[in-house]
C-alpha cells in the first residue's frame, strides 16, 4: 500500500541517483509500455507524492523533466496530461522466423514493462504468467490452507509453481503451433538456470518452426525495491518486509545458461523502448 504523506517509508527510494530522476524514468517506462496512454490525466502533485512516498518538490522536479522531453504537458497548474501520439495499434510484425521470446528477471526488474513494449511494437500476443494464472493460484493456495499471497513457502514451490509454468508453456506452445510469434514473461529463475530445460525447450520450439529467444532483465536491488514498493502487490509484502534478507538470498549476477540478451533497467541504462527496438532489430536480422 502507498504510504500517507506524513509517514516515512520503511526504506527510501534508491539514493544512487536523484529521486526525481528515478520517478521520471519509471513514468516514462509506464508510457512506453502503454500503462499510461496518450491523453491520460496524471494525478495531482500531492497524490503522486503520496504514491511515491516523496515530497511535493520531488514530484514537481520529476514532472519538469518529463515536460522538457515533451511526454507530459502541463495544461494548468493542477492538470498534467500524457503526450504519447505514437500510441496507435501496431500491425502484427511478421519476421522470417517465428519467435518465442521468453522474458525473465527478478520481481521488480521491469520485465512486464519491457514485455509490454515489445508487444506494442510488434502486435505479438503477450503471455504474462501472473495475469494468466493468478486467480487460480490464489484459490489453490487457499485450498491448501496457505495465504493466497504466498510465493515463498515449500507448499507453493512444490505444488503450485510447477502448474503455473505448465500453463504458461501450454499457452506459448499453442501460439507457436498457429505460427504466431509470442512473448512469454515470468521470473523463469529455475528454468533459466537449467541448461537441460533450455535445450529441451529450444528443441521443442524448433520442431514447431520457431526459435527460442531468451531475455534477462537486470535491475539493481535498490531500483527493484522502488518498483515493488510502488506497485504495492500483496504477493510482494514478504519481500518488502524483510528486504535485506530477500536481497541477500538472490544472485544479482545470475544469467541464463544459454545465449541470451541482457536488458538493463538501471539509472544509467538506455530507455527500455530503445532496448526493445534493438532486440527486435536483431531478431529481424536473424
Amino acid at each position: 500500500m502507498s504510504p500517507t504523506p506524513d509517514v516515512t517509508p520503511r526504506q527510501p527510494l534508491a539514493r544512487g541517483e536523484a529521486l526525481h530522476v528515478q520517478i521520471a524514468r519509471q513514468v516514462r517506462n509506464d508510457i512506453a509500455a502503454g500503462r499510461l496512454r496518450d491523453g491520460t490525466v496524471l494525478p495531482a502533485t500531492r497524490a503522486l507524492a503520496t504514491e511515491w512516498g516523496v515530497s511535493v518538490f520531488t514530484i514537481t522536479e520529476a514532472m519538469k523533466l518529463l515536460a522538457a522531453e515533451g511526454v507530459v504537458i502541463s495544461e494548468s497548474r493542477s492538470k498534467r496530461v500524457v503526450r504519447a501520439p505514437d500510441h496507435v495499434r501496431s500491425e502484427p510484425v511478421r519476421h522470417r522466423t517465428t519467435h518465442a521470446v521468453l522474458v525473465g528477471g527478478y520481481a521488480g526488474s521491469g520485465k512486464s514493462e519491457f514485455s509490454r513494449i515489445i508487444a506494442r511494437e510488434t502486435g505479438w500476443p503477450l503471455l504474462d504468467k501472473d495475469t494468466l494464472t493468478r486467480p487460480v493460484v490464489e484459490r489453490a493456495l487457499e485450498a491448501l490452507g496457505l495465504s493466497p499471497n504466498d510465493r515463498e513457502s515449500e507448499g507453493y514451490r512444490s505444488e503450485i509453481r510447477p502448474r503455473e509454468y505448465e500453463a504458461l508453456a501450454a499457452a506459448t506452445r499453442e501460439n507457436l503451433q498457429c505460427g504466431n510469434s509470442v512473448i512469454a514473461t515470468a521470473p523463469f529463475l529455475l528454468e533459466f538456470g537449467d541448461e537441460a530445460w533450455l535445450t529441451r525447450t529450444a528443441d521443442e520450439y524448433e520442431s514447431l518452426g520457431a526459435t527460442l529467444d531468451v531475455v534477462w532483465l537486470y535491475c539493481d536491488p535498490r531500483t527493484m525495491y522502488t518498483y515493488l514498493r510502488r506497485r504495492g502487490a500483496a504477493r510482494d509484502a514478504a519481500k518488502l518486509t524483510d528486504w535485506q534478507d530477500y536481497v541477500t538470498g538472490i544472485d544479482t549476477d545470475f544469467r541464463p545458461k544459454v545465449p541470451h540478451t541482457v536488458v538493463e533497467n538501471c539509472s544509467d541504462s538506455p530507455p527500455l523502448q530503445e532496448q526493445a527496438k534493438a532486440l527486435l532489430s536483431r531478431l529481424d536480422a536473424g
